[in-house]
């Protein structure tokens, strides 16, 4: 896979701690303010970068859809930083995370992917997805943010995420709907998993020591994070108990202990 050479993407971040350079990546609907509460403890031993995703908050979209767009983002996201890093990413940002391992890999240093997959390994799955992507493109700009999260935070992927406290689902709710329509239609269109190409036949050759985060209620994308530890030379997969999808937010404190583990060792 060549390395693309369009890097005019300015994306918004935010910087701080010391040591090695560790740029983190949220889901879809989240923003770099996702990370604020973990951050402090991650820049005890990184230099944590965080930034806004294209169609999220502030930052721009890519000049270009589909695939095209995609490997726009990701050769914006290596230039992030001056020389190689870490890169952390969560389901988004996890899949964002492996193609630019993949793109760029004297980039990359190590990874750690939380609730991520390596795409599609089907060409009628991928434009299934694409169609459904498109779908929930239109339901953001003819209804709007509010509703669209509204129907979003149901489905079954989210339900273990009832469990956080009112002021962490309040503070979820609010980031979600700080978001434009029109910014989150796009990123569907341009980083959407319908988009991104199958990267199952590349990870035998991904030389980076990676870490597979999945919660262990999160039936898909733990059964997801082990084929990819068998398929990666240099892979570990943590299953968390008591956790779904998103383990950073339900389980901060055990997170962090597997992040600071991976990342010392």
């Amino acid at each position: 896979m060549p390395e693309g050479a369009s890097l005019s993407l300015k994306l918004p971040m935010s910087t701080h701690g010391r040591g090695f350079p560790l740029l983190l990546l949220h889901g879809f609907a989240g923003s770099r303010s996702s990370w604020d509460a973990l951050a402090p403890e991650l820049a005890k031993f990184s230099t944590v970068v965080a930034v806004d995703l294209p169609g999220h908050a502030s930052a721009p979209l890519p000049s270009n859809r589909g695939e095209e767009g995609f490997f726009e983002v990701v050769d914006a996201l290596a230039a992030c930083t001056e020389g190689p890093m870490d890169v952390l990413g969560y389901s988004q940002g996890a899949r964002l995370a492996l193609a630019l391992a993949l793109r760029h890999p004297k980039r990359v240093c190590r990874l750690v992917l939380e609730s991520g997959t390596a795409g599609l390994s089907s060409e009628e799955w991928r434009l299934k997805r694409r169609a459904e992507d498109e779908a929930n493109a239109s339901l953001l700009e003819e209804g709007g943010v509010a509703s669209f999260m509204d129907a979003w935070k149901k489905r079954p992927l989210f339900a273990t995420q009832e469990r956080l406290p009112l002021e962490k689902k309040q503070a979820l709710e609010e980031r979600r709907k700080a978001h434009s329509a029109s910014g989150l239609a796009g990123a569907l269109r341009c980083m959407g998993l319908g988009v991104q190409p199958n990267f199952w036949p590349l990870l035998c050759g991904l030389r980076v020591p990676t870490l597979l985060i999945s919660g262990e209620e999160d039936i898909k994308f733990t059964s997801l994070a082990q084929q990819m530890a068998c398929a990666l030379p240099f892979a570990y997969h943590a299953a968390i108990p008591g956790s779904g999808h998103a383990v950073h937010l339900e389980l901060p404190g055990e997170w962090q202990e597997v992040i600071k583990d991976f990342l010392e060792e």
